[in-house]
């Protein structure tokens, strides 16, 4: 019999640290939930939304930037709680749940390379900005800010969760001062900045508003959708959910997971507010600057000499938090996709430098000169994938029955591609592209996302009936007697030893092996080049 990896010992170890490609197990969640949410909400400290909402409303006008960013803000809330909830109940990722919500165990191979895409374009986006920053602060070229933002999260990357939690709980409460203290100095000094800010007509307005231009707005603020993938990478390390703790359990849930977006469409707001601020100071090109938005801020409300450091500080920090979130998640993303199609774990650490490779490619190709044009063409396809996804929990699972309810993502029980997602998420991503490069005229280019939207909300479950729900599972059992779930819904804390890799896994990290009377753990499943490890396929419910 064929090996299923080389090296397995070597694999299996490296990817314990932060369960790469895995379920995440009890017996190394010892995080409370309080502490799992301030992680993940420390990673959304990124200042892209400042040049989002500036960027918006400099174009649009403050009205109907305001309602565009609400109308992401509901989409992107409604999408993101039952996916939230699945990571975080039970203790997987979002690429895993994708396998089992839709998609297939090749299938989702798509959808990690669009995580993966959203991960190092928002990397750039941030290390563009602390780029800007560094310029402004100590001089520095922007070619060389580009690589100092890129090559310092390397090291906090390498240590997974663990450095990660660390990093977030003591830098978010110096973030939240130096963001919010700026715009209660200048609306609490100055209360006409207010009235400036809400009768801006914007370049492309006459002051009233447009469902074009909300939708337009709309469409680059749902590019952001694809960060509830992010907040799982967190979520995943949620406690069980206990009649004692479930109060704290759900709070942690919802702030954490589609409650990011709160926070999120406030800073946008905040970021449209200060670009009209600044906007006669600095001019339309530099006013989405989030360097040169605090700087004028700062400069309000403190002596000049103290202005620019503090500004640098906020951009610095704000991008430490957001970019180490970013390199950790893309590698994940990267590291799924991989061993996936070939079979073979290279490590985590190789996709971290492949992630940061494409991020400063686009860094040094002044991708912030072109924001809101690629995060619109993007926000189809993210849109698209995460409406799918949550439309199969939500709908094939709960309500028609036809998707599994237990999450399944391991080799063997999975078929490699089902026709549900797939078809879903291919037919609303094309045509939704095809809308935003005017293939369809004009008049519907502005209503792209809301076609990726419906179309993948109306196609998930259409094609789970007309497929009678046959291609979730390859098998409906893995060989072993103890039930995946204890008596309150957890996953099983029971302990097997792989027998491959030789390392302890809890239940839902494992499968039998008939070929040698064993059980054998995901990732040795995922690295099995030749199937020997691999259940025979057998005849799925419904």
């Amino acid at each position: 019999m064929h090996e299923a990896v080389p090296g397995p010992d070597q694999a299996a170890k490296e990817t314990l640290e932060d369960y790469t490609l895995r379920f995440a197990p009890r017996s190394y969640r010892r995080w409370s939930p309080t502490v799992v949410a301030t992680t993940a909400l420390g990673g959304i400290a990124y200042m892209a939304d400042f040049s989002i909402g500036a960027g918006i409303g400099l174009a649009h006008g403050t009205g109907n930037a305001l309602l565009a960013i609400a109308v992401a803000a509901v989409v992107i809330f409604v999408t993101g709680f039952p996916l939230a909830y699945y990571g975080a109940r039970y203790n997987i990722d979002l690429d895993l749940i994708t396998r089992g919500s839709g998609f297939g165990y090749f299938g989702s191979v798509l959808t990690s390379v669009i995580f993966a895409s959203f991960t190092f374009i928002f990397f750039a986006l941030e290390g563009s900005i602390m780029a800007q920053g560094l310029e402004l602060g100590l001089g520095m070229p922007l070619w060389l800010g580009y690589l100092v933002s890129t090559l310092m999260v390397i090291p906090l990357v390498i240590y997974g969760m663990k450095a990660l939690s660390k990093l977030q709980v003591w830098t978010t409460p110096i973030w939240l001062l130096l963001m919010v203290g700026p715009l209660v100095y200048l609306v609490a000094a100055d209360p006409g900045t207010v009235d400036r800010f809400m009768g801006y007509a914007g370049t492309d307005g006459d002051g009233g508003v447009d469902s074009a231009s909300v939708m337009l707005g709309a469409g680059v603020c749902l590019s952001l959708i694809a960060q509830i993938g992010e907040q799982i990478d967190y979520l995943r390390f949620m406690p069980p959910k206990t009649e004692a703790n479930k109060r704290s359990w759900w709070a942690a849930v919802i702030m954490a997971g589609p409650g990011w977006v709160v926070l999120g469409a406030l800073k946008q707001a905040i970021g449209v507010f200060l670009a009209v601020y600044i906007l006669a100071e600095v001019g339309p090109a530099a006013a989405p600057e989030p360097i040169q938005q605090f700087k004028g801020a700062f400069d309000a409300m403190m002596p000049s000499w103290l202005v620019v450091p503090l500004a640098v500080v906020l951009v610095v920090i704000s991008q430490i938090k957001i970019n180490v979130t970013n390199a950790y998640s893309g590698s994940l993303a990267w590291t799924n996709s991989f061993t996936r199609v070939t079979g073979r774990y290279p490590g985590r650490m190789v996709f971290v430098l492949v992630n940061l490779g494409f991020a400063l490619t686009l860094m040094e190709a002044d991708m912030f000169s072109f924001l809101n044009s690629l995060l619109g063409f993007y926000s189809n396809c993210a849109i698209a994938w995460v409406v799918t996804v949550a439309t199969d929990i939500m709908v094939n699972k709960y309500l028609l029955k036809l998707s599994p309810h237990a999450p399944e993502f391991r080799r063997g029980m999975l078929h490699a591609v089902n026709p549900v997602g797939v078809v879903a998420f291919v037919a609303a991503s094309g045509l939704s592209i095809a809308m935003y490069f005017h293939a369809l005229g004009d008049a519907l280019q502005p209503y792209s996302p809301v076609a990726a939207a419906v179309i993948a909300f109306v196609l998930t479950p259409l094609t789970a009936v007309a497929t009678k729900g046959r291609y979730y599972l390859r098998r409906t059992d893995d060989g072993i007697d103890e039930p995946l779930l204890d008596t309150d819904g957890n996953p099983s804390a029971a302990t097997y030893r792989c027998h491959v890799c030789r390392q302890e896994f809890e239940r839902l990290d494992v499968a039998a092996c008939h070929a040698h009377d064993a059980v054998v753990c995901s990732l040795c499943l995922s690295t099995d080049r030749f199937g020997d490890h691999v259940l025979p396929a057998a005849p799925a419910a419904g």
